[in-house]
């Protein structure tokens, strides 16, 4: 009696889908305060119930929402010389001129599409203000600040500024929308922006009933920011104003655009180390916190420019 051997194929193995995230929470922020007498902004990074393991390496996420402001007879509106140590202030510039100069010999003017992206690291002077001719004709005025976490090896670091113009930010076409990309990859794009730790940074128009997803590694901690419109994701919504905040539960991000919306992706590798901050610094322990300030009060962050008003020598 002979017995025939069948040799069966492996078993087909359904192929795994990357899984998408879930939206955790949203989050509307704090009241709108204003910044000097420049800036009329919307914390919403701290916010109510955000840990800073959640949305690190991100300390301060302020949005200024479109507002018009009326011409000026002289001067300008703005944030005068203050301190900075220990982390990167980003900002992007959505409507109108925003002009930056520091102790470092940084100076630069950014407008609608631009960012500007200041390293403060071991401790930089600098102001802010709207762009003196816009100042003087007054309009429309909209951007975002954002402020990067350094880690510890790089908060001693020598203070750096990184000037990106629009022109500069390449723009992924998608069906139904454009994805600029400032630092980070899409679609197999670079963003121009040097970061200490691994970051993407997208602004992202889409129109209504555009699908929009992102890659992103399941460690990043991301948000997104809805500028304006209205999305939803797993059927919680995010509307304008408001910033979403995504599980670490899956490889990318999927939204849906319920309207025309401009909306502003942040994600990136949390950085585990302690934080101590207070006001413009922000170090890995008190006795660190302190010396920063002592640095700053016995002038260790350098000189304000000599045509400055109340510059020191």
């Amino acid at each position: 009696m002979s017995t025939t051997t069948q040799t069966l194929p492996p078993p087909t193995v359904p192929h795994a889908h990357p899984r998408a995230r879930t939206l955790e929470s949203v989050h509307g922020g704090g009241p709108l305060h204003w910044v000097g007498d420049g800036f009329r902004v919307k914390t919403l990074v701290p916010s109510g119930g955000l840990t800073q393991e959640r949305v690190s390496p991100f300390l301060l996420l302020d949005h200024h929402p479109p507002y018009e402001y009326p011409a000026l007879a002289k001067g300008q509106r703005g944030v005068g010389w203050h301190p900075h140590r220990g982390f990167e202030t980003v900002s992007l510039a959505f409507q109108g001129v925003v002009a930056h100069r520091d102790n470092a010999g940084h100076s630069g003017v950014i407008g609608p599409g631009d960012v500007q992206w200041m390293t403060a690291a071991s401790g930089i002077l600098h102001e802010e203000y709207q762009e003196q001719s816009f100042s003087q004709r007054g309009g429309i005025f909209e951007f975002l600040q954002i402020w990067v976490n350094l880690p510890r090896a790089d908060k001693r670091a020598a203070p750096g500024y990184q000037p990106i113009t629009a022109a500069q930010i390449p723009t992924v076409p998608i069906e139904g929308g454009t994805v600029r990309v400032i630092a980070g990859d899409f679609a197999d794009t670079r963003g121009p922006a040097r970061t200490f730790t691994p970051i993407t940074l997208l602004d992202v128009n889409v129109r209504a009933g555009t699908k929009l997803e992102v890659p992103l590694p399941r460690g990043y901690n991301a948000m997104v920011l809805v500028a304006s419109g209205r999305v939803s994701s797993g059927g919680e919504r995010a509307t304008e104003g408001e910033l979403a905040v995504f599980a670490n539960d899956g490889e990318h991000l999927t939204l849906l655009a319920e309207e025309d919306t401009h909306l502003v992706v942040l994600a990136g590798e949390p950085i585990r180390e302690p934080i101590f901050h207070m006001g413009p610094f922000v170090m890995n322990s008190q006795r660190e916190l302190f010396q920063a300030i002592h640095d700053f009060e016995m002038g260790r962050f350098g000189d304000i420019p000599e045509d400055a008003p109340g510059a020191t020598q």
